[in-house]
């Protein structure tokens, strides 16, 4: 297979793919007994995904496409609204084989409507959500990995490090940092919170609110890994910043204690302490299974940031 450039948006947008995918949205509504109801819409262009809007007569729906080191998204998500209904919509129809996904309108975005209330409270049911829904997937794992999920557990933490530190040429101080991978690694694992589905990307783009619920939505980032690692994008990545985006500014404490009670039911020989030091030690580790997962060549920025997340405890200026 001919690798894709990262910053190659051509295959998304050839006419033979989207009377494709035409056709095969059309099929899909037919099956569900929706009309056409104007002209679809691609509102979201990337190398690696797309998005297409589509009025129908029962409201809008939404198609997505991934890139094919992110196809198995699909399977993950029928999966997941399985396992966690509560938390994750199910699709109006799929093609696992090829990686497309048509869906049910999700609602109002999280990142804006933080802004419009001012407020942060509504992460507490986001964090909950992403600890149920990774307590649901626990004895998935290998049904996961066979769908194409990487595997980012704690053993292949430092050959990932390794392969990424030659890879982006890293300098001295990011190489250096391996020696403290292993001592993190090694305190999280004496603490048994079993590996699961991750999100890796959990950050207020990534949340819809309809029907009341705050639905955790795309999936294609997500990793077999220890599940606490999802704190560091959404913890110190995301809430640490708050309304005005000035880092450190908000006590993430109460935020990481609502994703940790679903975790003091699942685990109740764990006291508190012991859950808030493994979230400790994860949310550290976390940055440098994030570079390791997410890096990509044409964004190198985004990989420095989390490097120097995992180093030094915060980005550079």
């Amino acid at each position: 297979m001919t690798a894709v450039p990262v910053s190659d948006t051509s295959r998304w947008t050839d006419p033979a793919w989207l009377a494709e995918v035409h056709a095969w949205t059309d099929r899909q509504l037919d099956r569900l007994g929706l009309e056409r109801a104007g002209e679809q819409t691609q509102p979201h262009l990337r190398s690696w995904a797309t998005v297409l809007r589509i009025p129908t007569s029962g409201g809008v729906v939404w198609f997505k496409a991934s890139q094919e080191s992110l196809a198995h998204e699909a399977a993950v998500v029928e999966l997941l609204a399985v396992r966690a209904p509560a938390q994750v919509r199910p699709l109006l129809a799929a093609d696992t084989e090829r990686g497309w996904m048509l869906m049910s309108d999700a609602g109002e975005r999280l990142r804006e409507l933080v802004v419009s209330e001012a407020s942060l409270e509504r992460w507490h049911p986001v964090l909950e959500s992403a600890a149920r829904i990774s307590l649901a997937v626990e004895d998935d794992v290998d049904a996961l990995l066979a769908m194409g999920v990487p595997d980012g557990r704690l053993p292949t933490l430092l050959p990932g490090w390794d392969a990424l530190m030659d890879e982006i040429d890293a300098e001295p101080r990011f190489r250096e940092a391996r020696e403290r991978i292993e001592p993190l690694a090694t305190a999280l694992a004496a603490y048994g919170i079993r590996d699961t589905l991750q999100h890796d990307d959990l950050h207020d783009g990534q949340v819809f609110v309809a029907d009341g619920r705050h639905w955790v939505m795309d999936w294609g980032d997500a990793v077999v890994s220890h599940p606490f690692f999802v704190l560091a994008v959404a913890l110190e990545g995301q809430l640490a910043w708050g309304l005005d985006d000035v880092e450190d500014s908000v006590d993430t404490g109460p935020f990481r204690d609502t994703f940790l009670r679903p975790y003091a039911e699942a685990y109740p020989h764990l006291t508190h302490d012991d859950l808030v030091e493994a979230a400790r030690l994860a949310t550290r580790l976390g940055w440098a299974a994030r570079a390791v997962n997410g890096h990509l060549p044409d964004y190198p920025g985004h990989t420095t940031a989390r490097l120097e997340m995992f180093v030094d405890g915060r980005t550079s200026d």
